[in-house]
């Protein structure tokens, strides 16, 4: 353990999410960014389950490691779009879905074989495995559910957006977008905990809030990020 506060190291990774895009997109154009929102979907759903305690503004939150990784697709998705268009965006959204499904399939296919005696680190392999790749297939489900159709509203909405202001304020549709796409998301997945667990609708409300309401932070610091690099040259 560093010895961080949880508070510090959500505000680092957040950094962390959206300067791997930058990186990404700066040496690699709209195929970094595709790079991004896949390693994004990968990295959130495998860690979706990984719920941390927060304490901001004298309140504690529960939240979700995967929903801090995740947020960073939008941001992705949103640079595609100002920068190249809305068929890239769905483009990357689509190779986010089917490489999502790819690793769920992988992974399976690795349960079959069993582990080897030579090491007692091949079992505790194998059982992390098999947490990871079924952790619940209503949760594998409500979140692919959720992610296709969060980041094609998403995506639909911005390009709505930018051709209705004629290309200005990129603030307002960068995050009015993010925003309203991340609340079908959580609303989504948040259905997915009632059915999948014992939550009680409140509990789900109360933990799809804290999870909007960080997301919605989120958004607002990516927007500092989309102005800073929408006009850079970079390597296509």
């Amino acid at each position: 353990m560093l010895g961080f506060s949880q508070e510090f190291l959500w505000f680092v990774v957040v950094f962390y999410d959206l300067l791997l895009a930058v990186f990404l997109f700066r040496y690699f154009g709209k195929y970094g960014l595709y790079c991004a929102v896949i390693l994004g979907i990968i990295l959130a759903n495998l860690q979706g389950g990984k719920i941390t305690e927060l304490t901001m503004f004298g309140y504690t939150f529960n939240a979700s490691m995967g929903a801090i990784l995740y947020s960073g697709i939008y941001f992705s998705t949103d640079l595609l779009n100002e920068r190249y268009g809305k068929e890239e965006a769905n483009r990357a959204v689509m190779l986010g879905f089917i490489a999502n499904i790819a690793v769920l399939v992988t992974l399976f296919i690795s349960l079959q074989f069993l582990p080897s005696n030579l090491t007692g680190s091949a079992l505790e392999v194998h059982n992390a495995i098999n947490i990871l790749a079924n952790y619940s297939p209503y949760f594998i489900i409500g979140s692919l559910t959720a992610y296709i159709i969060s980041q094609k509203f998403d995506v639909w909405l911005f390009h709505y957006l930018k051709e209705k202001t004629k290309g200005k304020k990129l603030w307002l549709r960068n995050n009015v977008s993010t925003m309203l796409s991340q609340l079908l998301d959580t609303l989504i997945y948040q259905a997915t905990w009632i059915i999948a667990t014992d939550v009680t609708f409140m509990q789900a409300f109360l933990l799809a809030s804290t999870k909007y309401v960080l997301k919605v932070c989120i958004a607002l610091i990516d927007t500092i990020f989309i102005y800073w690099v929408r006009d850079w040259q970079v390597n296509e």
